[in-house]
């Protein structure tokens, strides 16, 4: 029988992305969320950058989420387990893919009521090493009048896109190819958590 992650590679070789429901423990979501919660308290987050290296500002007018790198040399047990569901994933993909991936870098993201972050793609010059992208969403509960979807524009063989709206719904993991899906995070009406990373092609 496919392994969860194997159906996940299978998805990204056939169509670029993958969206899976329940991909980690109801109990884990809820300690990931409440650390990201006690870090917040503590004044950790810092509002998110564009751009890389001396090319790096703070644009709110193509996004004003708050992140916090998370460092994976010292994970903690909660996020310890995350990572090697990912572990699990990255070999899968390499498996199916042949990409070389070979590390995953991640941080919370929290987007509070209003914010959101224009189109744009998480692999650009500075960053060719994200290859593929990995969200898993936080929160406690979500309805579509909340809003803050994910939206995905997916290109078609006859040059046109498709638009697909994601709920960030707690336990949901979404998984695409950095190079290739242009997506945005759209003005959210309720707060809106995550943990957002890359699985890279370098150590």
């Amino acid at each position: 029988m496919e392994s969860i992650s194997e159906r996940i590679a299978s998805e990204i070789y056939d169509k670029s992305y993958a969206i899976i429901d329940d991909f980690i423990s109801e109990e884990l979501r809820v300690s990931l969320l409440k650390e990201q919660s006690e870090l917040l308290e503590a004044g950790k987050f810092r509002i998110a950058a564009v751009g890389k290296g001396e090319k790096k500002q703070v644009r709110t007018e193509i996004r004003n989420d708050q992140v916090l790198w998370i460092d994976s040399d010292n994970l903690n047990k909660f996020e310890r387990q995350y990572w090697s569901k990912v572990e699990e994933i990255r070999k899968a993909i390499n498996q199916r893919c042949y990409l070389g991936l070979k590390s995953f870098e991640a941080h919370f993201a929290r987007y509070p009521i209003g914010s959101f972050y224009v189109r744009h793609m998480d692999q650009f010059q500075q960053v060719l090493y994200r290859l593929v992208t990995v969200i898993i969403y936080l929160n406690d509960s979500w309805e579509e009048e909340d809003e803050g979807t994910l939206r995905m524009y997916l290109p078609q063989e006859d040059g046109s896109e498709k638009i697909l709206d994601v709920l960030p719904k707690g336990g949901r993991l979404v998984v695409f190819m950095s190079g290739e899906i242009p997506h945005e995070v759209m003005p959210t009406k309720k707060e809106r958590i995550s943990i957002t990373g890359w699985l890279r092609d370098i150590d």
